[in-house]
């Protein structure tokens, strides 16, 4: 019984604050900000890279997993979206990282990349540091991919988050990302800095159709308690840094000022208006805005090919329902689509030879391939509109990034019952660029403030830590 209560403890422990080492060796080709974010990581040790995408994530990535193998000889995990491990293993060969992918838990070189669907194959005890490309996945905060996450990283003592959308809806999410790094966890960062009116910080569950849906009581009521909007931020700046730009952090952005961006709106009529309805109107509610998208699939689908078919140009086309999908690989003699219920490894397949210009273009759902490709060969994007926020900006990034050198047009094809859809996802993308905007403001003052309150011979954390 001892022995089980000690093993419970184990799992249950919580690494120490060893902090990070100075960088062994940086690459030349990296820009200034790439190595003093890459160098701020290694000496931190356990920390987040909020950097908007095209700014060298997966370099950054693999150099700072390339360090933790130089300074403990030990084995580094860097867990990534679908097909974006092999985009990985070739930018290690750029840059002379040795990596290899595992997909069945075997541990072919020092620094292994692999799926987070294969995470259960692989053991903690065999790694000193991970990892986690894409990072947003953890901000699922009930999910069992996010716990599964945690707690393999729980008692690493190399821990690294690299996301471009930490917290696309509040501030509340980025306490995901500190407790898998080791700080404060989720719950503890809403009682010590946020409140809401409830003065509550247990989750609501409702039920409905049988799937537990989390709702925090009033969320967007959560708020920052007075006296502590400084302690806050220069707590998250003790382990996270962020930037959309290299001038967030000082630098020239030079090459990093992208062409420009159109995103066209086409509304198409539905041929049948909604039971009981004499005129199209917009949708209320989300079963009203679903049954509108099922009624209006072949409308939209045809509108969509339409747009691409005759072009003769590299498209992606990003749609929400298997129908959708369905159909349009119907209607474009030379799509691939990526489905659902392909394998993973069929799903990687097809993302890849999108990837390598093998097709011309590709059909498939955010939720599967939105994440961490370099899709810069494709300056035409096309999509049905959600009310995922996060899924917009990821899916249009893949192609409006740096080394992106056309103008990247973006359709969004959608009827008039959809027009509270995009009315919501306009409204969230300005409040996530005004968060952004605001999360870069704040920690960049609170960095000001902790190197202007230093302490020239020792560094005394304060009492909020």
């Amino acid at each position: 019984m001892a022995e089980d209560y000690a093993a419970f403890l184990a799992r249950k422990a919580q690494a120490g604050a060893e902090g990070g080492f100075k960088p062994h060796w940086l690459p030349e080709a990296f820009f200034d900000f790439q190595a003093d974010l890459t160098t701020w990581a290694l000496r931190n040790g356990r920390s987040a890279i909020f950097a908007d995408c095209g700014m060298g994530k997966t370099p950054m990535q693999l150099a700072w997993a390339e360090n933790v193998v130089r300074e403990t000889n030990g084995r580094v995990l860097i867990l990534t979206p679908l097909a974006v491990g092999a985009q990985t293993v070739r930018e290690g060969e750029k840059f002379g990282v040795d990596c290899r992918r595992s997909s069945d838990g075997s541990l072919p070189a020092k620094i292994v990349v692999t799926n987070y669907q294969r995470l259960h194959y692989f053991n903690p005890s065999d790694f000193v540091g991970l990892v986690c490309d894409e990072s947003g996945i953890l901000k699922s905060f009930e999910g069992a991919t996010r716990a599964a996450i945690t707690e393999f990283m729980r008692t690493l003592r190399y821990r690294s988050l690299w996301t471009a959308t930490p917290a696309p809806n509040d501030y509340t999410e980025l306490g995901t990302s500190s407790e898998a790094l080791g700080h404060l966890g989720h719950m503890d960062m809403l009682g010590r800095f946020f409140k809401n009116d409830q003065n509550t910080i247990r989750p609501m569950l409702y039920r409905q159709r049988g799937q537990d849906f989390k709702v925090l009581a009033e969320r967007d009521r959560w708020r920052l308690k007075g006296h502590a909007e400084v302690p806050f931020w220069r707590w998250v700046s003790s382990w996270a840094r962020a930037l959309r730009k290299p001038s967030d952090l000082g630098y020239d952005d030079g090459p990093f000022i992208l062409p420009p961006l159109e995103i066209r709106q086409h509304v198409v009529a539905a041929k049948r208006n909604a039971a009981g309805m004499l005129f199209a109107l917009p949708a209320i509610g989300l079963p009203a805005q679903r049954e509108e998208r099922r009624r209006t699939i072949a409308e939209r689908c045809e509108r969509m090919a339409a747009l691409v078919v005759d072009t003769g140009q590299p498209a992606i086309l990003w749609c929400h329902l298997n129908p959708e999908g369905d159909l349009l690989a119907r209607l474009i003699p030379d799509a691939v689509q990526g489905s659902g219920a392909d394998s993973d490894d069929a799903k990687e397949e097809k993302l890849l030879a999108f990837v390598d210009q093998r097709v011309r273009c590709l059909v498939i759902k955010p939720v599967i391939g939105a994440w961490g490709l370099n899709l810069q060969h494709c300056a035409h994007v096309l999509t049905f509109p959600s009310h995922s926020y996060e899924q917009w900006y990821q899916a249009i990034r893949r192609c409006w990034r740096f080394g992106q050198t056309r103008p990247v047009v973006v359709d969004v094809v959608t009827t008039e019952g959809e027009a509270n859809v995009v009315v919501n996802l306009q409204r969230k993308e300005e409040a996530a660029a005004r968060m952004f905007s605001r999360l870069v403001e704040e920690m960049n003052a609170a960095q000001s403030v902790a190197r202007a309150t230093g302490f020239a011979e020792k560094e005394i954390a304060p009492p909020w830590l």
